[in-house]
């Protein structure tokens, strides 16, 4: 196993910002997204894919940043993306 940097603590919160401010948003078009897909489950009875696939992105995301800044469980820094 390797041992994470000692510094890096120190700036990874500084470093996380941008992302912070981005997740902002896409959490607010998740929420949007989790009630129309509701009323979509209430209708259709299916959770259509394309909202799945962006809530689920969107939470994958925000772990990798809570993992990388708040947890401090990882070095790297995590990707702008929803995908894993």
């Amino acid at each position: 196993m390797r041992d994470l940097n000692r510094w890096l603590p120190l700036i990874k919160w500084f470093l996380a910002i941008p992302h912070y401010v981005v997740l902002c948003f896409l959490c607010v078009a998740a929420r949007v997204c989790v009630i129309i897909a509701w009323f979509v489950i209430l209708f259709t009875g299916r959770y259509p894919p394309s909202l799945f696939d962006f809530v689920v992105g969107t939470f994958r995301w925000w772990l990798r940043v809570a993992a990388y800044a708040l947890l401090l469980t990882t070095d790297p820094y995590p990707l702008f993306r929803l995908s894993a």
